[in-house]
């Protein structure tokens, strides 16, 4: 109801939205995509965004499984690594599509890692001022992190995500049987957001993977499915609690504030797992520094990511001061000053007052950077 009161007229626009999804986790499950998207359509045609290397492997499997239902599919591919994650990169994409007439009653699915996700989960967003998608994430880390919670974006010159929106997708399918496909470094890499969901929320968890590291970087399949659900529940949970990152979400941060400086001073050569790997180690020696995290702790942690074959120390070839720099840029900075999650304990992190990060001196953080070499 337009209400108006001398010159000024208010829009009324309150609604309540209800994004909720299911998170399907199997092996084999392209049929059951087909399947569902046939009994339940979320669109008269589909996209499948991928990148080159997953494209190979997966995307006409996918494909077929869809045509096979009578359902409208083509997939479009940009070229794969961090590099490709950029606004020309999806525009490109997008030019495809609407080239190839795809408009608002389409639908996207993301078919990758975790930058597949975020730029496939972008380009829903803004194509056509928003379409569903759904993400089928074929890595672990994007299995264990990016493909939940509903946050897309692309990188600028400055930093990581600094262009993007939170737009949920319509359904996760999380197939454990992609994994086996995977180099033996990403796959490694992708245990960082695994090992760190335990550190952050479960300490259950993080003792499972302590005690199953060998199982896990066998993948066996009982084993995969057992940590892609807990990795789901914990990050579920947080994003239940808090969907658009004003408080206990910052937990998922941990060890991202100097893990993507770290990660962007190396030319993404470093992988984002494993530069998350190193970042964790930094703030865990923040954190310990301030009296938060205890020396047994700390070097359990270390133990766990030396163990998953992720490493913990920062590169030589990357200054503290380059990092502390580039920190103070990072989007998550307040007032152009780097903000940390820190944890209480294994399984526990500090709420700070319900802000669930905190800013540190730069001494203190000079001192973890320089004990993480």
């Amino acid at each position: 109801m337009v209400e108006q009161k001398d010159d000024v007229m208010r829009i009324s626009l309150a609604r309540d939205v209800d994004e909720s999804y299911d998170l399907v986790f199997g092996e084999g499950l392209f049929p059951k995509i087909a399947s569902d998207l046939k009994e339940t359509p979320i669109g008269s045609r589909y996209a499948i965004v991928t990148d080159s290397n997953v494209g190979e492997l997966f995307a006409k499997e996918l494909e077929d499984a869809l045509m096979s239902e009578g359902l409208q599919v083509q997939t479009f591919s940009f070229e794969a690594g961090e590099k490709s994650k950029t606004v020309d990169s999806c525009m490109k994409v997008i030019g495809e599509m609407s080239g190839s007439g795809y408009g608002r009653d389409s639908a996207i699915l993301a078919l990758g890692g975790g930058v597949v996700g975020d730029m496939a989960g972008f380009m829903a967003v803004i194509f056509n001022r928003g379409i569903p998608y759904i993400q089928i994430p074929t890595t672990v880390l994007a299995q264990a992190d990016s493909s939940i919670g509903g946050k897309t974006g692309v990188d600028t010159e400055f930093g990581k995500n600094l262009v993007g929106a939170f737009k949920q997708p319509w359904r996760v399918y999380l197939d454990v049987a992609v994994l086996k496909n995977l180099p033996d470094r990403e796959y490694r890499a992708g245990l960082a957001e695994t090992i760190k969901h335990g550190i952050i929320f479960d300490g259950n968890f993080f003792r499972y993977l302590q005690e199953n590291i060998e199982s896990v970087l066998g993948k066996i399949p009982e084993s995969l499915i057992r940590i892609a659900k807990n990795n789901c529940k914990i990050k579920g949970a947080v994003v239940e609690s808090d969907p658009h990152e004003v408080g206990l979400r910052k937990i998922l941060n941990y060890g991202h504030t100097a893990g993507h400086a770290v990660e962007l001073l190396s030319n993404y050569e470093l992988s984002h797992g494993e530069a998350i790997s190193i970042g964790m180690m930094v703030a865990g020696r923040i954190a310990n520094k301030l009296g938060h995290f205890s020396k047994e702790d700390l070097d359990a942690q270390e133990g766990l990511l030396i163990a998953a074959g992720l490493p913990t120390k920062i590169p030589n070839a990357i200054s503290n001061e380059d990092i502390i720099k580039v920190t103070a840029t990072d989007k998550k900075a307040v007032g152009g000053k780097a903000m940390y999650s820190l944890p209480v304990s294994i399984g526990k992190m500090h709420d700070f007052d319900g802000k669930y990060a905190t800013y540190v001196d730069d001494e203190v953080v000079m001192a973890a950077l320089q004990s993480s070499r």
